[in-house]
């Protein structure tokens, strides 16, 4: 509640808060890093959505189908989950390193030619989204295996007999009985991806050129670089507009399905 309050005053913890009304909101509508990370942001969320929605899905009926090594498979694919989220932004900084950095050195060692990856502006996002998708990958993937192994056998035995290939029983029975669950990973995936901070933050900087500043790292730099934190809170009062739409939307689908 404080934070709507400040987010139409003007402070910086050292002078006394004044009302300034919508000057914060007009504040931000004028600053070019505004735009640029919005759409960073949503431009990472549909990337992430892209990737990281499929991927996991398709690791976990792979998963699902093996017979043997199960449990090693699904230690495998948990593990970067258990690593802490700065752990794993260092890790990968250093994989992304344009000198000695692992996949450069990969790609020199396979006569291939580097890339820039976060120190360019057309890869740096990509990038970014890359380490993400990797961070969260166990959770996600083991809940699509808890939600493949609920559907009935019978359902697959039957589609064998009618000479369903693989691909037909996915489409017609794995994703219509997993669908909900695919619904709620959704609307849960696009709430995580709009906060993302600690990759931009800990790899970037929210560069090269804005190109990886999202709203959160801007609430950020509002907050503790400019000390301005009458503007920090009015834009964490959009984000918290926005996420709040698919946060209600996530509660209704979940009350009418219990």
């Amino acid at each position: 509640m404080r934070a709507l309050v400040l987010a139409f005053q003007q402070s910086n913890s050292v002078d006394e808060a004044t009302w300034v009304g919508f000057d914060n909101f007009r504040l931000l509508f004028a600053d070019p890093e505004f735009g640029a990370a919005w759409r960073n942001t949503f431009v990472f969320t549909l990337l992430a959505l892209v990737i990281g929605f499929a991927v996991p899905f398709a690791l976990a009926v792979l998963l699902n189908e093996l017979r043997h090594a199960k449990t090693f498979f699904r230690l495998a694919v948990y593990l970067p989950v258990m690593i802490p989220p700065v752990v794993t932004a260092l890790l990968w900084k250093w994989f992304y390193d344009p000198g000695p950095g692992l996949f450069n050195e990969v790609l020199r060692f396979l006569h291939l030619p580097t890339s820039d990856w976060t120190n360019s502006t057309s890869t740096a996002l990509v990038s970014l989204v890359l380490v993400a998708t990797w961070a969260n990958l166990g959770g996600t993937v083991l809940i699509y295996l808890a939600a493949l192994q609920g559907i009935p056998g019978e359902l697959y035995e039957a589609a064998e007999l009618d000479g369903a290939s693989l691909w037909q029983r996915i489409r017609h029975v794995t994703i219509p009985q997993t669908r909900f669950v695919m619904l709620m990973l959704l609307l849960l995936q696009i709430v995580a991806t709009m906060q993302i901070f600690t990759e931009p933050y800990i790899m970037t900087g929210g560069g090269p050129e804005d190109a990886t500043i999202t709203v959160l790292y801007l609430i950020y730099k509002y907050a503790f670089v400019y000390l301005d934190y009458g503007s920090a809170c009015a834009l964490s009062a959009m984000l918290l507009v926005f996420l709040g739409a698919f946060s209600a939307l996530y509660l209704r689908l979940t009350r009418e399905r219990t």
